[in-house]
């Protein structure tokens, strides 16, 4: 008997796609209904179970425990016809269609497969196949009566969803952008090797029946194509939802980080909503942080707005539209001069409010770009123009 890739191949790969079904369980509990969530859990739950039982180690204690020769055989590729099924089901529920038009595709899609799963069942049954096979069954049994139907029923039933498959990602991956394009393109590559995988059995196949032994391509080269494309496919799967959730979360992190000066700067300030008062980011999600931080600087800012000065924003906004017309840059620069010499005040001064100030003074909405403009030269003009002024008018 040939020898194949060890059990750990087809464990990992059967790994990677528990991992990504694991990843559709939150949703599925929300949207119990969502034909869409119910067949990628049905898709990826059965690709799986299948490279799980596929292993050489699976099949020999599958065979023992059931006392059936070969049983293993019958499951798997029952199981594989199913999933090809399901795999297909999943692009039309997926993919943009008029609601009656997928519903349609997806009844012709169970019924053609349920039929499929039936027939190789029987075929098995009506078949004799009394030699334990580990990893040759396709090659060994591909002469015998209805055996080799069966082989032939589940590499077709296989084959054909994953070309359609492809077709579809493929058209589909053209419409779209993002994660989802490279997803679709993934599931391509994922489902191109699912028809390799069956052409080299199925090629091993002709081979026995036309007298030659090519059972290499069944023991060695179509268990990598599996194991490759779960591995893929896990990933194409799982990318159109992970990819927006951690773009949204590299941009909350990226915005804590521009605000950082602006925290810096008001960390001192008291105030009941106080930066340093927000929770510690590991014990809080970064979107639930960003709202933190950006409510302590509100308040430390409106804590400030009876020492801002409204003749210094509009000084530092006319300052810096004279280096640079850009007006939302000006305005950001403005407001962020105003801060700087508010907190100075307020320092010089704790008790004692001056004269002309004005909360209505702030008009920037967005903290970030105040923060950024903490390090312009506009904001540091200004400060130290305060400065100089402060000084001579000390006694």
């Amino acid at each position: 008997m040939a020898s194949g890739p060890g059990n750990p191949v087809y464990y990992v790969g059967g790994a990677a796609l528990f991992l990504v079904c694991a990843l559709k369980l939150p949703p599925l509990a929300r949207r119990r209904r969502d034909p869409l969530l119910w067949s990628a859990f049905a898709q990826l739950f059965a690709g799986g179970c299948i490279m799980l039982l596929a292993a050489p180690q699976s099949v020999v204690a599958l065979n023992r425990a059931t006392g059936i020769t070969n049983c293993a055989a019958l499951v798997v590729y029952a199981a594989l016809t199913a999933y090809s099924g399901a795999s297909l089901l999943l692009i039309i529920h997926w993919r943009p269609a008029p609601p009656e038009q997928t519903r349609r595709a997806a009844r012709w899609c169970v019924a053609a497969y349920s039929l499929a799963v039936l027939t190789v069942v029987v075929l098995f049954w009506a078949g004799n196949a009394p030699v334990e096979q580990v990893t040759l069954f396709d090659s060994y049994y591909a002469d015998t009566p209805f055996i080799r139907e069966m082989i032939v029923t589940y590499l077709l039933a296989h084959g054909v969803a994953a070309i359609a498959n492809v077709t579809m990602c493929r058209r589909w991956s053209t419409e779209v952008h993002g994660s989802l394009r490279t997803g679709l393109r993934l599931l391509v590559a994922a489902y191109l090797l699912h028809v390799g995988y069956d052409v080299t059995r199925l090629v091993a196949v002709g081979a026995r029946w036309a007298g030659h032994d090519l059972d290499f391509l069944i023991a060695q080269v179509s268990p990598r194509f599996a194991a490759l494309s779960a591995v893929i496919g896990a990933v194409g799967y799982a990318l159109p939802l992970a990819g927006p959730r951690a773009a949204r979360t590299v941009q909350v992190v990226r915005q804590l980080r521009q605000l950082a000066p602006l925290s810096r700067l008001l960390r001192d300030v008291p105030t009941p909503g106080a930066i340093r008062s927000a929770l510690p980011w590991w014990r809080t999600p970064w979107a639930m942080l960003l709202m933190s931080r950006k409510t302590a600087l509100y308040d430390a800012i409106l804590a400030l707005a009876p020492y801002c000065d409204p003749a210094v924003r509009d000084a530092a906004y006319r300052t810096a539209l004279s280096r640079c017309p850009d007006e939302a840059a000006a305005a950001a620069s403005a407001d962020a001069a105003m801060i700087v010499v508010a907190l100075e005040r307020r320092q010089a001064h704790p008790d004692r409010m001056p004269e002309g100030a004005a909360s209505s003074a702030w008009r920037s909405r967005d903290l970030v770009p105040v923060s950024l403009a903490l390090a312009s030269p506009v904001v540091r003009t200004v400060r130290e123009h305060h400065r100089i002024r402060a000084e001579s008018s000390r006694p």
